[in-house]
């Protein structure tokens, strides 16, 4: 057996090696610094975003349902049944009123750019104005569906709706674009030429990149009666339904999807031509966008870690013959084929898990530079990933060092000496 302190000075050898060859060492282990930088930084990004929207997710509420008339998400082009679709209509809303397993329900409209996901008017308060704003019309019910959050004044009644109000609710963004510190509560905004009251403002919206602007926070809320007075084309509405509780709702989705297909007349051997999804349903679609894309960035970090690796074992090759002589004296002193089969893939490990503290010191570098230089991308370093790229350093080293060691430890000792 190997006593500590053989195994010791054998760990003392192999660290002068790598010292004595600090620039040889440093080019070597680049790639492993690399990959492990970029397990760490890609993996950051991914749990800031992954923790943003579970907790928007969490905030909409595990007993909301929607109903539009498309799927939320399309990868690739719609056919042409889905572009010929017919709308979902405020009269299917009040229908859904009566469901057993159906607490309260909203329809909405809302007047935007989709390919940008921004709005497109522009709201005046004296000299003031908001751009890209987005026009939206919610019911009163909205605020029991969303349970909705109102910084100051109040939500929309049903009398608003009913004498189609001139009244609105700005969101954040606009609410300090156009009033500062001024309390925005009764005072007249302009929306295409029109007079609206503002009665109510909403808190921010959390938005999946963790800072920068989100258009959420950039829209005027007008009564549903209102927005349909101001733009009558807008016809595609999103209906929210809330259940009586989160157990029901499966129960829920079932009556609504069963109550739109009669009223669609959609035959009974023919698919929805429509769709009912839960906010389960986002954070399956965001995994479905994301995860080919995080499994992009570990492959390239996983070649930047093989690349690394193919280095130190041309290194470490290069290292036995440079030593060939040294390795006949050992043998020659009493050294034993484990003696040197350890040293040279210390060596390689100590290399490669050296290449692994600096990877993991720039990936968290680069966490924290992350949001300083784009601060709508957040970025939460996680421990696993950390240890993961560590451990993935130093099992390089043993992978690719363990062949040039076994060389070294079977080489001849009377022609090691007899080396040049």
């Amino acid at each position: 057996m190997m006593g500590r302190g053989e195994f010791g000075e054998i760990l003392r050898m192999a660290g002068d090696t790598i010292r004595g060859n600090k620039l040889r060492s440093a080019l070597t282990v680049l790639g492993i610094v690399i990959g492990v930088a970029v397990v760490i930084g890609v993996s950051s990004i991914g749990r800031g975003l992954d923790d943003n929207v579970r907790t928007i997710v969490s905030s909409i509420g595990a007993d909301t349902i929607f109903a539009f008339h498309l799927e939320p998400f399309t990868f690739g082009r719609m056919t042409e049944e889905m572009r010929t679709r017919k709308e979902l209509t405020y009269e299917d809303a009040v229908a859904m009123r009566d469901l057993p397993h159906v607490k309260a329900v909203n329809a909405g409209v809302r007047y935007f750019r989709p390919e940008l996901g921004i709005g497109s008017f522009a709201v005046k308060y004296r000299d003031k104005k908001a751009k890209n704003t987005i026009l939206e019309g919610n019911q009163a019910s909205a605020k029991e569906v969303f349970d909705l959050q109102i910084a100051s004044g109040r939500w929309f009644v049903e009398a608003d709706e009913e004498h189609r109000s001139n009244v609105a609710v700005t969101a954040a963004d606009v609410t300090e674009e156009l009033f500062g510190s001024e309390d925005p509560i009764g005072k007249e905004i302009t929306i295409e030429g029109q007079l609206f009251t503002v009665i109510g403002t909403a808190k921010r919206v959390k938005s999946v990149f963790g800072g920068g602007k989100n258009p959420e926070d950039n829209k005027v809320i007008l009564p549903l009666s209102t927005m349909h007075k101001l733009h009558p084309e807008l016809k595609q509405h999103w209906i929210s339904v809330k259940a009586t509780s989160h157990a029901d709702v499966p129960k829920a989705v079932d009556e609504m999807r069963e109550l739109l297909r009669r009223r669609r007349k959609v035959p009974y051997d023919k698919p929805d031509n429509f769709a009912v999804f839960t906010p389960d349903f986002i954070s399956t679609a965001w995994n479905q966008i994301t995860g080919a894309l995080f499994i992009g960035m570990f492959a390239i970090s996983s070649v930047a870690l093989i690349v690394g690796g193919v280095g130190v074992m041309n290194i470490m090759l290069v290292s036995v013959t440079e030593r060939t002589r040294e390795i006949g004296v050992r043998k020659a002193i009493g050294a034993r084929k484990q003696d040197i089969l350890l040293q040279f893939t210390l060596e390689a490990i100590m290399l490669t898990a050296v290449g692994g503290v600096i990877g993991v010191t720039a990936g968290a570098l680069v966490v924290w530079a992350i949001p300083a230089v784009w601060p709508s991308l957040p970025a939460r370093m996680s421990m696993f990933w950390t240890t993961f790229g560590f451990s993935s350093a130093a099992a390089v080293g043993l992978l690719f060092g363990i062949y040039p060691a076994w060389k070294a430890a079977n080489l001849d000792p009377i022609e090691s000496l007899r080396y040049e």
